[in-house]
């Protein structure tokens, strides 16, 4: 037969008492008949954070790649000036008006060659900040440097600078600059300010990118042309949301923030996930409402929502944290609402 257990009744004490014993959270002793332990709770900054792993793993070493496409621009570079040395001379040696003309081309030629040069670098330049600046606050979150989460809202606030819809949110951070706010709690504070309207435009970017793909290729009689839209719609999107996080990307931008964005998805088993999601939903009666096309409509829509998520990812400056991440599954339900209320 069982021992009965006595429940003491509930009580009031003062810690300063002499039956108030604090005792360590692995002490594993019973009390003594007439005392009372109390286990003091973890300091906050003793607690785990949780902090996101890099976007994309880092590599380093030297690249013969590298080397052998730095080699052969090089070459393809001095084969075309001396192609061009060579048509000037011919036209000064056919008119002297030629060959002005032919050098102001030239000149024309390499002034454009260089604004788009400069324009490449400081969009990758750009790029790489971001790309640091996501990183430094996850490890504010994880280290609680105050100094250090200073330092990235100040970062942050000269990226978010030459957005006029976040003046108000700009202001309300600096008002708070002085403050005595721990590191990881700053870096939640601008989040919240600065990337709410944000996040809330690169949802309605991800909708709408995902319903017009769902449409166009629920129409369109050949596969190739759902397979060249999907590709613009998503290189578009990607485009849109860099820019709406303060990123400029150029044509080798696109190709790095590309290769990021399918790193990403690669990473997360996001396509997978995807496809169980529709399988899923389509699976509960949706499919006897949807025909083939609109069906592989749906699919093709709810892919390139979780690209756009992926590049939500990649393009933030900032790790969620006080703000909610986007889901596949709400993306997905307002694209078969919408699907439901064209049939209707």
């Amino acid at each position: 037969m069982s021992e009965r257990t006595h429940h003491r009744r509930p009580a009031t004490f003062k810690l300063d008492e002499a039956s108030v014993v604090v005792v360590d959270p692995d002490h594993m002793g019973r009390p003594a008949r007439g005392t009372v332990q109390v286990t003091p709770e973890s300091e906050p900054s003793m607690l785990p954070v949780t902090v996101e792993a890099p976007l994309v793993p880092v590599t380093r070493g030297f690249r013969w790649g590298t080397l052998f496409a730095i080699a052969i621009a090089g070459l393809a570079a001095l084969g075309l000036g001396l192609a061009v040395t060579h048509l000037i001379e011919d036209l000064f040696a056919r008119s002297e008006g030629l060959g002005f003309v032919g050098l102001a081309f030239t000149f024309a030629a390499a002034v454009a060659f260089v604004v788009v040069v400069a324009r490449e670098a400081f969009g990758l330049i750009r790029l790489a900040t971001i790309e640091k600046l996501h990183l430094r606050a996850a490890r504010v979150l994880a280290s609680d440097d105050r100094s250090e989460s200073r330092a990235v809202v100040r970062d942050l606030l000269k990226i978010a600078h030459q957005n006029p819809h976040l003046a108000r949110a700009r202001a309300a951070l600096q008002g708070h600059a002085d403050d005595i706010i721990d590191g990881a709690d700053m870096i939640r504070l601008a989040e919240r300010e600065l990337m709410t309207p944000l996040d809330a435009e690169a949802r309605r970017l991800v909708s709408l990118a995902a319903q017009r793909v769902s449409i166009v290729t629920a129409v369109s009689p050949r596969a190739l042309i759902d397979v060249a839209f999907v590709f613009a719609a998503s290189l578009r999107l990607i485009r849109q949301l860099a820019r709406l996080y303060g990123g400029r990307p150029g044509a080798l931008g696109m190709i790095r923030l590309m290769r990021h964005v399918v790193s990403h998805v690669a990473i997360t088993g996001g396509m997978a996930a995807s496809d169980s999601l529709v399988q899923q939903m389509l699976g509960h009666g949706l499919a006897a409402k949807l025909s083939q096309r609109l069906g592989e409509g749906v699919l093709n829509g709810l892919l390139t929502a979780r690209l756009g998520l992926a590049a939500i990812d990649v393009t933030r400056p900032l790790p969620f944290t006080a703000l909610p991440r986007p889901s596949l599954t709400d993306l997905a339900k307002d694209l078969l609402r919408k699907r439901e209320s064209e049939e209707e």
